[in-house]
């Protein structure tokens, strides 16, 4: 076993995984912790538990937190840095909480093409880490996708994060199954987890791409009226608004991004995500590649810490 030279934080809103690595980056140790959500005003007392017992094995080690952690109502409120950015960019704008060595990656703004401001934060991170996972995607202007409750479009050129749109595909489905009689009701309460890469999705997709000139308010009432005809059950009503809502999303991308964006189309996040946008791309004749979500945040934060520590040897911390 390595010896550990970083603890690397992904802490969002529902979730914090810490991760203890060594200089190469691979994981000693890992510990799930509360989301910035519940921890809120707790943020120093949380971590510094977490990570107490690591610090009596290994010493002070420093730590890289990313993700809501540096939010209006996390640790410390970090910025968010207008693209274009770059690796260097964040890790010179990265912010101390507190008088030790752990820092937090700002987040990542601009003006999208819909000339309205867009932000993130965390997905920085794991571009961050796709670019050291996938060297390629540093060459040449790339179309990134990161699916989750706000998608992310992330045009990258030449390794520097140029500009972004944000969908909220999984916020919308979530709402529509929690709140909504177009794809639940007494009987079947659907979420992310009921979707399946199955027929009702992709006869969401086959409907979507059929009926391309037709508006998305247009066509979400099948997941109710396609129940009520018998056509879907109600956990399959579900699926099918799911391929409604991820081919909208799509189209509406590489509508926006059609000057720009090239035929491959590299996918960052969870894996089951990932299957249902790979499988809406094909529907649309694009290729796809994918990099596990997690493993893309872990490969930024060590980038981030590989670069402050140069600066942090000049200091003497």
């Amino acid at each position: 076993m390595g010896r550990a030279r970083l603890v690397a934080g992904d802490w969002g809103t529902s979730h914090l995984r810490l991760s203890l690595c060594d200089a190469d980056g691979s994981v000693l140790d890992t510990i799930n912790g509360p989301g910035a959500s519940e921890a809120r005003g707790r943020f120093a007392e949380i971590f510094d538990s977490l990570v107490g017992a690591w610090k009596q094995e290994h010493g002070d080690v420093p730590a890289v937190l990313c993700g809501m952690v540096g939010s209006s109502f996390g640790w410390t409120s970090t910025p968010y840095l207008p693209c274009p950015t770059s690796t260097d960019k964040l890790a010179g704008a990265c912010v101390a909480p507190r008088a030790d060595n752990v820092r937090i990656i700002p987040g990542v703004s601009c003006r999208n093409r819909l000339d309205a401001p867009d932000f993130m934060r965390g997905e920085e991170t794991q571009i961050l880490g796709a670019l050291q996972l996938n060297p390629s995607l540093r060459h040449g202007r790339q179309l990134l996708c990161l699916p989750g409750t706000h998608t992310k479009w992330v045009l990258v050129g030449d390794g520097v994060l140029r500009e972004f749109v944000t969908a909220t595909t999984g916020e919308l489905f979530a709402l529509l199954c929690e709140h909504s009689v177009l794809v639940s009701d007494a009987k079947h309460r659907p979420d992310a987890t009921t979707v399946t890469n199955g027929p009702a999705f992709a006869r969401g997709l086959e409907q979507a791409r059929r009926f391309a000139h037709a508006g998305l308010l247009q066509r979400l009432f099948e997941g109710r009226s396609r129940r009520l005809s018998g056509e879907l059950s109600g956990l399959a009503a579900a699926s099918y608004v799911s391929g409604l809502l991820i081919s909208s999303d799509i189209s509406t991308a590489l509508e926006l991004f059609a000057a720009d964006a090239p035929s491959l189309i590299h996918l960052i996040g969870a894996d089951h995500l990932m299957r249902l946008y790979a499988t809406a791309l094909e529907s649309q004749g694009r290729r796809s590649q994918s990099i596990d979500g997690s493993a893309a945040s872990l490969a930024g934060i060590v980038q981030v810490h590989r670069l402050l520590a140069p600066a942090a040897r000049r200091h003497g911390s």
